[in-house]
C-alpha cells in the first residue's frame, strides 16, 4: 500500500522558490532545502526529482506568479505609452525598494548564474524575457498606430531597449544603496519615446 504523502507538495515548491531565489542555485544545497522545507532528502526527490529539476520547476512557479498583469497593464484600451511609461517606473520603484531590492528576480539571477552553461534554466529564462518584451513591443507598435510614437521610431528596437533597461535596473538595484541610480536611469530611457 502506498503512503500519503505527509507534507503539501505546493507548499513545499514555494519554500524552495523562496529559498532559491534568496540564496541562488549553487549555494543551496541539497541539506538546506532538507532543513527550509522540513522535509526528507527522499520525499524531496520522490516528489520533485533532483535539486535541479527542483529548482527548474520553482522557476516555473515563479513565472507563473510574477508580473501576471503585465499583458493587461500594457493592453488597456486608449493611450498606449502611459502604460509603458507606468510599467518601466514600476520595474525602477521596486528595484529602488529596500524591501524587494536585495532579493532581485529570480529569473536575472538565474541569467547571470545558470543560463550560460544550463540550457533548461536558458529557455526558461528566454521565455520568461518573452513574456515582458512581446507586451511591450505590442504596446509600442499601438502607441505608433495611435500617433503616441513617431513614425521613424522602431518599436521592437524600443521594446528590446525597455526590456534590456528593466532587467539592468534589477541587476544594479540589487547591489545599490542608492534609489536615484535606477531612477535616473528608467527617466532617461522614457524620455526617449518622447
Amino acid at each position: 500500500m502506498a503512503r500519503t504523502k505527509e507534507f503539501d507538495p505546493e507548499a513545499a515548491l514555494q519554500s524552495a522558490l523562496e529559498l532559491f531565489w534568496q540564496r541562488g542555485y549553487e549555494a543551496t544545497s541539497m541539506a538546506d532545502l532538507v532543513d527550509y522545507l522540513g522535509i526528507g532528502r527522499a520525499s524531496i526527490y520522490a516528489t520533485f526529482g533532483s535539486k535541479h529539476e527542483l529548482y527548474l520547476k520553482a522557476m516555473d512557479r515563479y513565472a507563473e506568479t510574477r508580473d501576471p498583469s503585465l499583458l493587461t497593464e500594457l493592453s488597456q484600451p486608449g493611450p498606449a505609452l502611459p502604460a509603458v511609461r507606468a510599467v518601466v517606473r514600476r520595474f525602477a520603484e521596486e528595484a529602488a525598494s529596500p524591501e524587494k531590492r536585495l532579493a532581485g528576480c529570480l529569473v536575472t539571477n538565474t541569467a547571470a548564474e545558470l543560463a550560460p552553461h544550463d540550457p533548461a534554466a536558458a529557455r526558461r529564462v528566454e521565455l520568461s524575457w518573452d513574456h515582458v518584451e512581446t507586451p511591450l513591443c505590442s504596446a509600442l507598435i499601438r502607441a505608433q498606430a495611435q500617433g503616441e510614437l513617431s513614425e521613424d521610431r522602431d518599436p521592437r528596437a524600443l521594446a528590446r531597449m525597455l526590456f534590456v533597461l528593466m532587467q539592468g535596473l534589477r541587476v544594479v538595484g540589487k547591489a545599490s544603496d542608492d534609489p536615484a541610480r535606477v531612477r535616473d536611469a528608467a527617466e532617461q530611457a522614457l524620455a526617449l519615446l518622447d
